[in-house]
């Protein structure tokens, strides 16, 4: 049933093969790709759905963010910074996929409907934008306080620019977007069937060129083998986010790409036992994290020392001493309930070595193990005590001070530690008002506050393996996670 969406796509061009193999060539020239996370808002770019648009080169912002963390020109030609806290952004010669000219105007809708949006993007979690067109072709951008990061965050795929015919009644009344046919990346989104598959064509319009593939076929996959199954087969081209454990199966087949993502235990500060910061204590005290590199993850990651990993060079091995945290108390049977999801291959592995480290502590361990999209919602509202998950902390804007925000301040849209913290709040606004090397420094300082509350419990900093099918060209390799199927992806 799997591949339902790919083998009807097929029968209507006439393909067939005694196999079920396909090539590239085969399929007229278009990429079959798994991925490992579902959509859970319809491909609306407001959450992580905005980063399935990205990875499959549907979407376009003003700016956009390459491989290396260099933020450079997209549907905005130039920008200048007029003071402290205004940017002004000409456009290019650009069209949506329904065939509109990308405006001013249309790029204002755009933006103000993603800072209203119900459950408001995470790259806005610490700031505002007052935006308004300047004639035809330009856009001035104001913030409330100053944002040097602005050209980067404005690179955010939920800040991705649709034509105002996304935004309907509909999905205006629900706070969505209606991204099919309406964005203006190289390929077009043609339909979506719920969580299970997708298809896009190839926009021929694109203001960088026509891509070299002229479709892609995606199947949504939470199993991890099946993904890495049907590379090895040849059902697909690009499987996303293989096990470490098909490394040595899939050969060549099987990339590496460094990262800048931690796998963290999010431990809920608000509601249940883990409010009591000695019990809090006591599972960072319990959670041996020193093995599970080698072990779980066979080498494709490190033990973590703080939130922010050997990707940011600056950071590495400069995180500042933690001082003030409570004293571990004792469990004495304390029931716990600890969830994960399935998406990503070692995070259940993981969760149960952890599960039996903390029994061992005292506690008394539920483990719920899902696919994500059925575990995010919960998450968000506090239903389990601690929540393992795997998080780049430089996916909102290239820069760790949007991951902070969003994820351990009072107002953050993925706080899911629950934390309210006056002293971490006011040392992330700090961090978020700097620039240059000021701003690591008060970076590192937030990143010890947090650490201070033991609202969350760092566990390894990873590496992780795309799966390329051979005779794939192209894709892009993305340490920052925006980006897998580009313009020059295509297959022999």
């Amino acid at each position: 049933m799997r591949r339902r969406g790919f083998l009807l796509a097929a029968a209507g061009t006439g393909l067939t093969s005694a196999c079920g193999s396909f090539t590239g060539t085969a399929r007229g020239g278009r990429i079959a790709v798994d991925l490992a996370f579902a959509p859970t808002q319809g491909l609306s770019p407001y959450g992580d759905d905005g980063l399935l648009l990205s990875r499959l080169a549907v979407v376009d912002g003003l700016t956009r963010m390459d491989t290396d963390g260099v933020i450079h020109p997209a549907l905005a030609a130039k920008w200048t910074r007029t003071n402290a806290t205004t940017w002004e952004f000409t456009l290019r010669d650009a069209r949506f996929q329904d065939g509109e000219r990308v405006t001013a105007e249309a790029v204002v809708g755009a933006l103000r409907a993603a800072g209203r949006a119900k459950v408001k993007p995470r790259v806005l979690s610490d700031t505002e934008l007052e935006v308004r067109a300047l004639g035809e072709r330009a856009v001035r951008i104001t913030t409330r306080t100053a944002d040097p990061l602005l050209p980067a965050r404005l690179a955010n795929p939920s800040l991705a620019v649709f034509s105002p015919a996304a935004y309907g009644k509909k999905t205006a009344k629900d706070g969505l977007v209606d991204p099919v046919g309406h964005a203006t990346g190289p390929f077009t989104l043609t339909h979506l069937d719920g969580a299970v598959s997708a298809t896009l064509d190839r926009f021929d319009g694109h203001w960088r060129g026509r891509a070299a593939a002229r479709g892609v076929d995606v199947t949504f996959v939470a199993d991890n083998n099946a993904r890495s199954n049907a590379l090895r087969s040849g059902q697909i081209e690009l499987a996303e986010f293989v096990p470490a454990a098909q490394a040595l199966i899939l050969g060549g087949r099987a990339r590496k790409v460094a990262t800048v993502r931690t796998t963290t235990l999010y431990l809920n500060t608000r509601t249940g036992p883990l409010a009591d910061p000695g019990l809090r204590a006591a599972v960072r005290a319990g959670a041996d994290t020193s093995a599970l590199a080698k072990s779980v993850y066979e080498g494709y990651a490190e033990r973590a020392t703080g939130l922010l990993g050997p990707g940011f060079a600056w950071a590495d091995g400069k995180q500042l001493p933690v001082t003030g945290r409570a004293k571990a108390a004792k469990p004495r049977g304390q029931r716990l309930t600890l969830a994960t999801y399935t998406n990503r291959a070692e995070l259940p592995e993981v969760a149960a070595a952890l599960e039996q480290q903390l029994e061992r502590a005292g506690f008394d361990v539920r483990l719920v193990v899902k696919d994500y999209a059925r575990l995010e919602s919960g998450a968000l509202d506090g239903d389990y005590d601690a929540f393992l998950m795997s998080r780049s902390t430089a996916l909102d804007t290239g820069d760790p001070v949007s991951y902070l925000a969003s994820d351990f301040t009072s107002g953050g849209s993925f706080n899911i530690s629950q934390l309210g913290d006056p002293a971490v709040d006011a040392a992330v606004r700090e961090a978020a008002a700097l620039d240059g090397t000021a701003r690591q420094r008060a970076v590192l300082a937030a990143e010890a506050a947090i650490l201070r509350t033991d609202a969350a419990v760092p566990v390894v900093h990873e590496e992780h393996l795309q799966g390329v099918g051979a005779g794939v060209r192209g894709v892009v390799l993305d340490p920052y996670e925006r980006q897998f199927v580009g313009l020059e992806t295509r297959a022999r």
